[in-house]
């Protein structure tokens, strides 16, 4: 056996030495072979699109003060003193301009022994140069006693282990479109920063370092310190304040964090719902009035359901339709209402379908527990009390007439297995409740706020009323597109009954399609949070809003909406009209304010209605009084 590659190897050896190869050659060989292997490299790497390529300015032009980065200018401005205090949150004005920046903080940690010395020795100095102006009977200088005590009080906290010790180094790099702009930008930054006493400058000759040190890479290019230890480290904190604020929507409130203004477009997220969550008399009712308020003012349709009477007032003042829904009531709504037409490509087929499932829902409302062979026969009747109407596939909708409950029951009276299914239909037809769902509907929605009360229904009544209702509602929206906002005050009412939730649930995930956006509140945290369609409705709805919290339900919120110990305990000892605000990934602690011509128009309170109410009295009488002395003066004239 022999190794070939040891045959080789004599071999080359052999002729190496028969061609007398010196070693440099074979050095310059190898070295040129290197250099052809990266030529190759370097032009392979060429034909590739790496995400340096994806991210790289068009251009990139470096001056003494600022950067060019395509169309934009770019500077860096630094800090390089501080005040001997500085409050927490001096920062937040930074923070919360309303522009395009970028934030480096870079912390360097000296060991105490290192500083502990140096004070020691500055202690000294200190020491000597007091006792030396004492002893020529000098004036006493207070900005050494005071520098004395302040280093006296750092080597106790270094000593003891409850400071720490660092160079601090913060950088602020501003962007604009034009070098007036940036000017400007960068100005102000400077005077922020000068109005906490704190004193920076802008680079000069250091632009692309100052650009460099900003990115996200953690290169400190700059490296101008600042002596410092953790406490008024800890102040320059950057993610204490959130900013809620945009160019388009309503004014929902005041940001707690930093009195800016909580404006937000619902309509911009990624879906226009939102759910409120507060104990009674915490404001959520006057929070609500005020969004529709101003939501009117903008354009937008606003529906109520309401079941306490609350937005009467707001409905007279504003010109709306307020609609009363009870057994008396002359306004009534059917159930087995269509859409005419809902758009796109969809087939009577699809609708009546819809609309069968829809019934359904409310029949298990109204009888209860039922079988599966009732469930089968109750489909099964709702479909042919629809074509006894001539509603079927082939149909045009837009000229059919709605069945109404009776129908479903003279149905039910001729199908083996339905006598008891219509016997139990009786008090909704003849009985008791005849006369809240057996009528056709003769209600228009037909302006830009429709108010629904159910306040005069019996608490059995209501799951149902509100379900109809809101079913009504659903087939107006989806036969015309419009910028809509649903309201469904006391919502836990429809959590209670799995065929309501699971249709609200439905409707809160569908509406977008529609430009609907739907609002749904409620007092009784637990029972909606526990609820597997609660939980859902929550996590489709961007807003949210969470007002003052009963101790018995804020665990369930916390855990729900992940907050923390010190939103927890806030939402528990706010005031009235204040809690926290969520917009899609954002959230800040909110006030409600009104202007004063608002809250005469929301207010719920019962005793300011009452003031208002004799005001309205007092002014009537004094206008009738008026004309009545006006005709007196003209009977004495003739």
């Amino acid at each position: 056996m022999f190794n070939l590659s040891d045959l080789q190897k004599k071999e080359t050896a052999e002729e190496l030495k028969k061609k007398k190869v010196q070693p440099a050659l074979l050095e310059d060989q190898s070295l040129e072979l290197s250099n052809e292997l990266v030529d190759e490299e370097k032009a392979f790497r060429r034909g590739i699109i790496s995400i340096k390529d994806l991210i790289a300015p068009a251009s990139f032009q470096v001056t003494p003060d600022f950067l060019r980065l395509g169309e934009k200018y770019v500077r860096t401005v630094f800090v390089i003193n501080y005040p001997r205090y500085i409050s927490v949150g001096w920062f937040s004005p930074i923070l919360n301009l309303n522009t395009t920046f970028d934030v480096a903080m870079f912390f360097y940690p000296v060991k105490s022994a290192v500083v502990l010395k140096q004070l020691k020795n500055k202690v000294g100095t200190l020491e000597a140069q007091i006792i030396s102006d004492a002893e020529k009977g000098a004036a006493r200088d207070p900005l050494r006693e005071t520098a004395l005590r302040d280093i006296e009080a750092l080597r106790d906290a270094l000593t003891q282990g409850t400071e720490k010790f660092f160079q601090f180094s913060l950088y602020v790099t501003v962007y604009a479109d034009t070098k007036e702009e940036l000017d400007k930008l960068s100005d102000e930054v400077e005077n922020i920063f000068g109005s906490r006493l704190v004193f920076s400058r802008k680079v000069f000759f250091q632009a692309e370092q100052g650009f460099n040190s900003t990115l996200p890479l953690g290169n400190d290019e700059l490296y101008i310190c600042f002596n410092m230890n953790s406490s008024p480290i800890a102040s320059s904190f950057p993610f204490m304040s959130s900013e809620l604020t945009s160019d388009n929507g309503v004014l929902y409130g005041i940001n707690r964090h930093n009195n800016s203004l909580i404006l937000f477009d619902r309509f911009s997220l990624q879906n226009a719902n939102s759910v409120i969550f507060a104990t009674s008399g915490s404001g959520k009712s006057y929070t609500v009035k005020l969004e529709i308020l101003r939501s009117l003012m903008m354009g937008t349709e606003v529906i109520i359901i309401d079941p306490e009477y609350e937005y009467k007032h707001l409905s007279d003042a504003v010109g709306g339709t307020y609609i009363n829904v009870s057994l008396a009531s002359e306004n009534k709504i059917n159930p087995f209402d269509l859409p005419r037409s809902i758009g796109g490509d969809a087939k009577p087929e699809d609708i009546i379908r819809s609309g069968v499932i829809s019934v359904k829902g409310l029949v298990r409302l109204m009888l209860g527990d039922i079988t599966h062979e009732e469930d089968s026969i109750v489909d099964r009747a709702l479909l042919e009390t629809y074509a006894k109407k001539d509603i079927t596939p082939e149909a045009d909708l837009t000229k059919v007439e709605a069945p109404i409950l009776q129908d479903l029951q003279d149905i039910l009276d001729g199908m083996e297995g339905g006598t008891s299914l219509s016997l139990r239909l009786k008090k909704y037809t003849e009985g008791t409740f005849s006369g809240l769902l057996n009528s056709p509907t003769n209600v228009k929605m037909d302006n830009q706020l429709v108010c629904f009360s159910v306040r005069d229904l019996e608490d059995e009544l209501r799951p149902m009323a509100i379900y109809t209702i809101v079913s009504y509602i659903w087939n107006v929206v989806r036969s015309e597109v419009k910028r809509r906002i649903l309201v469904i005050d006391e919502a836990w009412w429809m959590m209670q009954h799995e065929d309501s939730a699971k249709f609200i649930y439905a409707l809160v995930k569908r509406c977008r399609k529609y430009y609907l956006g739907v609002t749904t509140i409620t007092q009784d945290v637990n029972d909606f949070l526990r609820s597997p369609y609660g939980q859902a409705i929550v996590t489709n709805s961007s807003l949210q809003l969470l007002l003052k919290q009963s101790s018995a339900g804020i665990e369930l919120v916390q855990k729900t909406f992940n907050l923390t110990e010190g939103e927890k305990f806030l939402l528990m000892e706010c005031g009235v009209g204040e809690g926290i605000f969520f917009a899609g990934t954002k959230h800040a602690a909110i006030k409600v304010v009104a202007s004063y011509t608002e809250d005469q128009l929301i207010t719920t309170d019962p005793r300011q209605l009452l003031e208002i109410e004799e005001a309205k009295k007092e002014f009537a009488a004094s206008i009738g009084h008026g004309e009545s002395n006006n005709e007196n003066v003209e009977e004495i004239d003739l």
